[in-house]
């Protein structure tokens, strides 16, 4: 009999795409969603539903009830916040009672998402899960929120033999990006022609269908107490335009702008997300993330189990294609 694994987040984007690789390796699949949420990326899948949220302790129980594998995918991943203390309250206080919920039912090996925005940075190259970070690096809600969250994590796995490996995704692109994140975002909007400059920074960038492979690799072949960067490849925000440009038949932008005039532009985009409660594109955090190049080394995850990944050209030209599918860019 195949075994049951439960994924939170199945409803978003890297969570859905958990799913899918799960299911093609024959797993029986459970997922968590909220009530009333988008389910859009589950249609059609084989997959038992369970309604809760990660701040419901009685859904969370029953949730894991009779599961063997957890995958704890889901995440408040926002760079811009109304209220700091509901991420909290989502990203570590519900990490931490899902992770006892699990425990208590016996689950018997865990797959924690956590993040690289909890990793360090260097400046001579790629950082990777040996580049010291603490609390006062964390810059804006999501990052310290995913910090504290990996940290609690560590703390059952050495305390309480909580059976969970932990992998830190980078930059995830590609199909299924419903809402979409905030690199989504960046990609519409520079399909669409809506991005006319760009400033200094670096991300890395990854299919999020090898995201998800790399989930089930370290369920397989991971170590208990470790984590495993699940990247792509770096490369500098001009480079990332130039194609989407391409892939979209459009120039790319060539003007460079410096980072410090950005910012009273961005407190005015912040002061009306306040107001209108939408996202801002433009945010302080954002600014201040976009000092340092975001590029990440997955040599440990390569060697240990057995991860790779396509070309960033590829995931973007499938993230794109999926977006003017869908209608979000035309």
């Amino acid at each position: 009999m195949a075994s049951t694994s439960l994924v939170t987040g199945a409803t978003g984007f890297v969570g859905s795409a958990v799913v899918r690789t799960l299911l093609a390796a024959g797993h029986q699949v459970r997922v968590l969603a909220r009530p009333g949420s988008d389910r859009r990326n589950l249609a059609g899948l084989p997959v038992s539903l369970a309604e809760g949220s990660l701040e419901d302790g009685a859904s969370l129980r029953a949730a894991v009830d009779g599961c063997q594998f957890l995958f704890h995918v889901a995440a408040d991943y926002r760079l811009w916040v109304r209220d700091p203390a509901a991420m909290l309250r989502t990203n570590v206080d519900g990490t931490r009672s899902l992770m006892t919920a699990a425990m208590a039912a016996g689950v018997s090996r865990i797959v924690y998402t956590s993040s690289v925005a909890t990793l360090g940075h260097r400046l001579d190259g790629p950082a990777d899960e040996t580049t010291p970070s603490e609390l006062g690096d964390m810059t804006g809600p999501y990052k310290r929120s995913k910090f504290l969250a990996e940290e609690e994590v560590h703390r059952m796995i050495r305390e309480d033999g909580l059976p969970a490996v932990i992998v830190n995704p980078s930059t995830p692109i590609g199909p299924g990006d419903i809402k979409p994140t905030p690199t989504g975002r960046l990609i519409v909007e520079a399909a669409c022609g809506k991005v006319p400059a760009y400033v200094d920074t670096g991300l890395n960038v990854v299919h999020v269908d090898d995201v998800a492979a790399g989930h089930l690799l370290a369920l397989e072949k991971g170590t208990i107490g470790q984590r495993y960067v699940l990247g792509g490849d770096n490369l500098l925000l001009a480079e990332i335009l130039a194609t989407i440009a391409k892939a979209v038949g459009r120039r790319p932008p060539v003007v460079k702008l410096p980072r410090l005039p950005l910012y009273p532009l961005a407190l005015v985009a912040e002061a009306w997300g306040r107001v209108s409660g939408h996202e801002p594109l433009l945010t302080l955090d954002g600014l201040k993330m976009a000092k340092w190049r975001m590029w990440f080394d997955s040599t440990k995850a390569e060697q240990a189990l057995g991860y790779r990944h396509r070309p960033a050209e590829q995931a973007i030209g499938d993230a794109i294609g999926w977006f003017r599918t869908n209608g979000y860019c035309r």
